[in-house]
């Protein structure tokens, strides 16, 4: 490991805005600020979005700075990566963003039933290979249905035609209700300040000319999802 990541780690460590569980605290049982995010660890009772492979932290730390009475918390494995948004977060005195640091499949033992109010999956790993472990298959939707307010809203935003078309044949399938959808976002004429926000990958992607896609629909809790065909 470079000097570069282990001076990231150690001062990951003295930010009391980032949480980093072991694996032994979260696997099959509850983290200890489950149901308790807003209360004790935000210290407010405003809304909670979750941003979920959250990268360098670049989507979560600037929705906190265009709405200050929502907390956003910023999930991913990478915490070298995380390290920028969390220090950002941190020079700028930034209340309402924090950090944890864990794997997306192990996100509902930190978070109770309705506990969470929106869900946003910015340009993630697409797992051309194996769908089951795209954020948006069913398998995670219903991670989410655990967590989300009933008919609370997930916003994919992607450079992958292959994973915004399978979003919405998964969308399609299980009738969901869509808000906004486009496969072409910076032609559409609907981009706003918060769309409008560009993580590193993405600042990439446009470089190479690639088209952002973007999806915005309300997840039922009560549905049982199911997978299309081709896919399974």
């Amino acid at each position: 490991m470079t000097k570069k990541k282990l001076a990231r780690f150690a001062e990951m460590e003295t930010f009391d805005h980032v949480v980093q569980a072991s694996f032994d605290e979260v696997f099959q049982k509850d983290f200890k600020l489950k149901g308790k995010w807003a209360k004790e660890f935000f210290r407010n009772d405003n809304p909670i979005i979750l941003e979920l492979g959250c990268g360098k932290g670049e989507y979560s730390v600037g929705l906190a700075k265009q709405n200050p009475n929502i907390n956003y918390l910023g999930i991913d494995i990478k915490g070298s990566r995380m390290w920028r948004g969390a220090k950002t977060a941190s020079e700028e005195g930034i209340k309402n963003v924090g950090f944890i640091r864990t794997r997306i499949g192990l996100i509902n033992s930190f978070f109770a039933p309705e506990e969470i109010a929106e869900v946003w999956v910015t340009f993630p790993d697409p797992q051309l290979k194996k769908y089951y472990k795209r954020l948006t298959s069913t398998r995670f939707l219903g991670y989410y249905q655990k967590l989300l307010k009933n008919y609370g809203i997930i916003n994919l935003k992607t450079d992958s035609a292959e994973l915004y078309e399978y979003t919405n044949k998964v969308v399609e399938l299980n009738n969901l209700e869509v808000l906004v959808n486009t496969n072409d976002l910076y032609n559409s004429g609907i981009v706003d300040n918060i769309l409008s926000i560009k993580t590193f990958y993405e600042q990439q992607f446009l470089k190479q000319g690639k088209p952002i896609t973007y999806i915005r629909f309300k997840l039922n809790n009560s549905l049982q999802l199911e997978e299309p065909k081709e896919e399974e």
